[in-house]
């Protein structure tokens, strides 16, 4: 019983407690926004903000908009959730006006805007706010949203006509004749002067003043940098000349948008600024649909100047990275900064160009330019190339690198009547097995890396590692001859004679794009987005004669077909790449400048464009012809009925030597100056009945000429940069190997020390010393390739990369 009274006493000292303790307990403390214990509370609703704050919504007659997600905000702008809000119209005076446009006032669609009236007890079971009746008012109303007694900022909404165009141009000085959006009372909003309304097109009396220039971008291209009004025209119906049907200043605000980005930008104002060279399309944004307005072009380079140490020539030890220098003005002659310029070397085996500088990797010389190339630099759309300049290549001059030293060579050595290939290491003395291939190849190139050579045959296309010496790959859906490889060493050109058909191949496999017809020859520019194609006709016998149809593959505009006035044999694209020149019955040229034709269409201006038209060159005949990258010299050798001749075309003045670099002249074509210094002279001692290749050392001072038919010498040009040059020839050693009659094919190291020359005959490669200028017969290289007809083969197919030398 005791412990009974005690389990009693206990609970209900234990209840009193914690009701006396429940009973001092306080409420919890309301903040407020002053800390002042009164006022408006914090997480209280204080703010609501719709947006486009200023620029309000712009609704087409009977269009339907929807008015952005309201956002509230407490005292502290802390965001405040708010369960619903209810919206109305008001007039500029804050009273309600549903003539102009209405609004779901709550509900599930609530703030559903429409540029008329919404239906409301229309009966037969037609939901109320579900069609919008137009009014068919033109004006500015406004819409508030409101929730827990507090309203937004009134939101313009702009009711117009059906916008039908947009077209950019020049501001208006005539806001009574001329309407543009620079006479709207929207443009006023920011503007510390009013807007006087003239009643009879709802325009200010006079254009709004701005900060900035009004650029009229009909009129010619912007220079980087410079800032300026956009202004545009908007129109109703299909005339734009009817003035009632110019709505530009009842549709609010325009929002404008580049559609290539980095050539302008474009503030919320319409205030544009010049970036990078180049023209690009403005879409102007209004009643909830993107209209193409214009163009907008920002200058393009006049010229590129480049230089190395303040000088157009340098020497430059291997593994030193040496700084160039461009220097950039425009076509109103501004200067230019921050361009994507490409920096290619004419012998990137061996020199290198990078970002704004040059690293020798081996001894040789380079003629290194920075090109301006479309589309990553002053790109423009393909039907304004050519307006103002914008989409049209420029290229600076060419600064001559040399790297001093000597390197070492590995020889590749094939023919196209033999199965094998066979490797020579220059670096160890050593001659290769021969390696034995799926089948006989009918061409042989080597990527610039010197890492794969890619041989084409009637079968397959073959893929050959010149590092590991074994073959890697085969193709059997692609068939035909390889006539070049990339400087990138990403593509191939391939030609099938029987298929007719000309391949861009990758060369990890696979074809790019094709064009019908059969190649003969090609050349990549050295930044490998361009490459020249001559092409030539199949007889039923299978033989190609040349016609004088030249085909063209650039990144820029894809593939286009020109013509020559006779057909061609050869390609040599000129240093700069400003062109590219043909060998025929006449020496001819193709500019890399398109001749345009600008028209205008819908108010907007439209180009038309000849690519790659004639360049005025009409020089001597040749069969094979090579580019030297000093710039100065194309070099051609023909085969005639009796003999070969020779010819040397110095291009341009005395006063401007070389090719013409820089922007293209306006909407003409690029003409090249030319002279035969050297013109149709005998290569004395040779019987050729076809010439095979002209070789130009990197250097530019030597050039050597090989051929089929008999002889026994090789026909050599020493080079003058001023006039002609001196004409003569090696006699090749007769060894142990038999009597040498023809240098079939030869390629020059990289170092220039030594030209390496097939040689029917004794079917051997003759080591040509540069020094000497003499044949060196202890060296000859007797590959011994097996013939397909037994015996063995003429070594016609040679390609090298270079080595270090071993210390």
């Amino acid at each position: 019983m005791r412990r009974f009274v005690t389990l009693v006493f206990l609970l209900c000292f234990t209840v009193s407690f914690g009701v006396s303790i429940s009973g001092c307990a306080k409420k919890n403390s309301v903040s407020y926004c002053n800390n002042a214990g009164y006022g408006p509370v914090l997480g209280q609703l204080a703010t609501i903000t719709l947006s486009p704050k200023v620029y309000g919504i712009s609704l087409n007659y009977a269009e339907i908009g929807t008015v952005g997600a309201p956002a509230g905000v407490d005292c502290k702008n802390s965001a405040v959730s708010v369960s619903a809000y209810t919206y109305g119209i008001v007039d500029a005076n804050g009273k309600p006006n549903l003539t102009i446009a209405d609004v779901v006032p709550s509900g599930t669609n609530a703030g559903r805007l429409c540029a008329g009236t919404w239906n409301r007890n229309t009966g037969g079971g037609i939901p109320d706010y579900t069609t919008c009746v137009p009014n068919n008012v033109s004006g500015t109303v406004y819409v508030v949203a409101s929730a827990d007694g507090v309203s937004s900022n009134p939101l313009p909404i702009y009711v117009h006509p059906t916008v039908t165009s947009v077209l950019l141009g020049p501001p208006s000085t005539d806001c009574v004749n001329d309407p543009a959006t620079n006479c709207s009372p929207a443009a006023y909003i920011n503007s510390p002067t009013s807007c006087t309304i003239n009643s009879a097109n709802g325009c200010c009396t006079a254009p709004v003043s701005t900060t900035s220039q009004p650029l009229d971008t009909t009129q010619g291209c912007i220079s980087q940098g410079v800032t300026g009004q956009l202004a545009a025209r908007i129109f109703t119906g299909t005339d734009t000349t009817v003035a009632s049907n110019n709505i530009s200043c009842q549709v609010g605000h325009l929002t404008y948008t580049a559609q290539t980005s980095g050539i302008v930008s474009i503030d919320q104002n319409g205030i544009a600024t010049a970036e990078q060279p180049g023209s690009t399309t403005i879409t102007a944004n209004v009643s909830n649909a993107g209209s193409s307005a214009g163009f907008f072009a920002t200058c393009p380079p006049k010229s590129i100047q480049l230089t190395v140490n303040n000088a157009l020539s340098a020497t430059v030890d291997q593994n030193y990275t040496q700084p160039l220098a461009a220097v950039v003005t425009d076509t109103n002659g501004n200067p230019i900064t921050g361009l994507d310029l490409q920096f290619v070397s004419t012998t990137p085996s061996t020199i290198t160009a990078g970002s704004g500088s040059v690293t020798p990797t081996l001894p040789g010389s380079a003629a290194i330019t920075a090109i301006c190339q479309p589309p990553t630099c002053n790109s423009s759309p393909f039907n304004q190339i050519g307006l103002y300049g914008n989409g049209k290549p420029i290229t600076s001059n060419p600064v001559e690198i040399t790297s001093p030293g000597t390197s070492s060579t590995v020889l590749y050595i094939g023919s196209t009547q033999s199965q094998y290939i066979v490797p020579v290491d220059f670096t160890t003395n050593n001659i290769g097995a021969p390696v034995r291939l799926p089948y006989v190849p009918n061409s042989m190139v080597i990527s610039v890396d010197g890492s794969t050579i890619y041989m084409g045959s009637s079968q397959e296309i073959m893929t050959f590692s010149a590092l590991t010496n074994s073959l890697t790959t085969q193709d059997t859906t692609v068939t035909g001859e390889v006539l070049a490889v990339s400087p990138d060493g990403s593509t191939l050109v391939i030609t099938d004679p029987v298929r007719q058909l000309v391949y861009l191949y990758k060369s990890t496999g696979g074809v790019i794009s094709t064009y019908g017809g059969v190649g003969t020859h090609a050349e990549f520019t050295p930044d490998s987005t361009t490459v020249y194609i001559t092409m030539g006709n199949v007889d039923p016998s299978g033989n190609v004669t040349p016609n004088n149809q030249l085909l063209v593959h650039s990144s820029n505009i894809g593939w286009y077909v020109t013509t020559s006035a006779q057909p061609t044999t050869d390609v040599a694209v000129g240093v700069p790449s400003v062109g590219a020149f043909f060998a025929g019955s006449a020496t001819s040229a193709k500019g890399y400048c398109p001749v345009t034709t600008t028209s205008t269409v819908d108010g907007q201006p439209v180009t038309s464009n000849v690519f790659y038209p004639d360049a005025g060159v009409t020089g001597p005949a040749a069969d094979r012809l090579a580019a030297t990258n000093d710039g100065l010299h194309i070099l051609g050798a023909r085969a005639t009925s009796s003999t070969g001749t020779f010819t040397d075309l110095l291009l341009g003045s005395s006063g401007s030597p070389g090719l013409p670099v820089g922007s293209c002249p306006g909407n003409n074509a690029l003409t090249f100056s030319d002279t035969a210094v050297l013109s149709n002279a005998t290569l004395s001692g040779i019987s050729p009945t076809a010439i095979t290749g002209v070789d130009a050392t990197s250097d530019s001072s030597l050039a050597f000429v090989t051929y089929t038919g008999t002889g026994g010498v090789l026909p050599m040009y020493t080079l003058s940069s001023t006039g002609a040059g001196t004409l003569g020839n090696i006699p090749l050693a007769t060894t142990s190997s038999g009597t040498p009659i023809a240098p079939v094919a030869g390629v020059f190291s990289t170092d220039n020390s030594t030209f390496f020359v097939g040689t029917s005959g004794d079917n051997s490669v003759h080591l040509i010393n540069r020094s000497t200028l003499s044949d060196q017969p202890t060296k000859l290289i007797a590959p011994n390739l097996p013939g397909v007809n037994g015996g063995t083969a003429t070594p016609n197919l040679i390609v090298q990369r270079p080595r270090k030398t071993l210390s």
